[in-house]
């Protein structure tokens, strides 16, 4: 079967005239925009289930960090480990494999009973679960020019969008119904269905294997690693997810006791903002293949800055207010998402993909680990019903984040533009 990874061959293109995707193009752009669904809402579920959790498991904020952390930090781990391999295999086979550990792990937390099952139910997830994103975007640079890939990008990165719409909200509706675990079996379900999908419809891809990369798996990632181009990029995905997690795990745990809005309305805010993000995400997507991607950053870093400061420092609210807040935070962030990815997806070398973004994955899942366990260690709690404290502080820090990654992202944008 003809690989496709001819359709990349060079990424010298004019950005004025974007090209058409390919009927096989689009089936796969649905494929992982789907698989992204089921991990990013497999991720993303903790954070609307943290006032449950925090409440049904009797779990401290800090042990409530500590279940969101082990999803990522396992994940990088895995993410740094499978590095070295990632370029050495058909890149469906390795899909396959771990989406099918993914729902494994996911089973697992379906069943957790209490604090400790949970958290190495996370961890068995994150192994599996954390190099799925690596693998999709490998596939992506393989399929796509980069004229395509900030649609692309958009595309696939509407699976957080649609998690909102659907995803969170139907969970948040399941749990309040089911119970939290049924949440988990409601991901399973869906995933099994994707996996059967991908079996079907993916093709191999192989190309990448007629490089010329004889180098031992170990070796190759610690020359990916050493390349100074690649390290730029690792630094500004660590701080582009640093700084988009930081204040997730305790979303919902803030606006039920601190802004006083219900648990049984946490859906309505969900669904409105990831409707918003739904209807962003092409359009930015579509500017980021025809305005310069730096440009398109600095503008949803600005909006997301300002958004995180007024959101952090929030009391009582009405619910309308609530919602428009969300729904532009997260424009902002999502806004960041896309050119800053699609720019990064320029930096390696075809025969260094897989590697580069396995490690870049893994860096990505770290870093939000990290900020969930420095979440858990800065908010406080003094009682299960008390309001969350310290919550601004963790906006402002937040908003220091975003201004370092500006810099490490104006980096990338310079080394992109010299090659092409």
């Amino acid at each position: 079967m003809k690989d496709t990874d001819s359709t990349a061959k060079s990424d010298k293109v004019d950005i004025l005239s974007p090209l058409p995707f390919t009927a096989y193009q689009k089936m796969v752009v649905v494929m992982l925009a789907l698989l992204q669904f089921t991990v990013v809402l497999d991720f993303m579920i903790l954070s609307p289930l943290g006032d449950l959790l925090l409440k049904t498991m009797n779990m401290s904020t800090a042990q409530f960090g500590s279940v969101v952390s082990a999803y990522g930090i396992s994940a990088g781990i895995s993410g740094f480990l499978a590095a070295g391999f990632a370029d050495k295999f058909d890149r469906k086979k390795l899909l396959l494999f771990f989406y099918l550990g993914f729902i494994i792990g996911t089973i697992f937390c379906g069943l957790a009973a209490n604090y400790h099952a949970l958290l190495i139910a996370r961890v068995i997830t994150g192994v599996f679960g954390g190099v799925i994103g690596s693998i999709s975007m490998a596939i992506v640079t393989d399929i796509f020019n980069l004229q395509q890939r900030g649609r692309v990008m958009g595309f696939i990165q509407m699976a957080f969008a649609g998690s909102q719409i659907l995803g969170v909200p139907i969970g948040l509706v399941v749990a309040n119904v089911w119970g939290w675990n049924a949440t988990f079996f409601m991901v399973v379900g869906l995933a099994s269905l994707i996996g059967v999908f991908v079996v079907i419809k993916l093709q191999p891809l192989t190309g990448h294997l007629n490089t010329e990369n004889k180098k031992h798996a170990m070796v190759h990632l610690w020359h990916t690693i050493r390349k100074k181009d690649y390290r730029i990029g690792f630094m500004a995905t660590a701080l582009l997810s640093l700084g988009g997690f930081l204040i997730m795990p305790f979303t919902s745990a803030f606006i039920v006791n601190n802004v006083h809005i219900s648990q049984q309305q946490l859906p309505i805010i969900f669904l409105f903002t990831g409707i918003s993000s739904m209807i962003i995400m092409p359009i930015i997507g579509k500017l980021s293949d025809r305005i310069d991607k730096l440009k398109l950053f600095t503008l949803g870093t600005i909006i997301a800055g300002v958004m995180v400061v007024i959101y952090t420092n929030l009391g009582p609210t009405p619910i309308w207010l609530v919602i428009v807040i969300n729904m532009i935070l997260f424009m902002g962030i999502m806004s960041r998402m896309v050119p800053a990815t699609a720019l990064n997806s320029a930096i390696p070398a075809a025969h260094d993909r897989g590697a580069y973004m396995s490690i870049n994955s893994s860096l990505q899942q770290m870093s939000g680990g990290v900020a969930a366990i420095f979440a858990g260690l800065i908010v406080v709690q003094a009682t299960k019903t008390a309001p969350i404290e310290n919550f601004n502080v963790l906006g402002y820090i937040m908003v220091g984040i975003f201004i370092w990654c500006l810099y490490m992202v104006r980096r990338v944008s310079i080394i992109v533009k010299s090659r092409n």
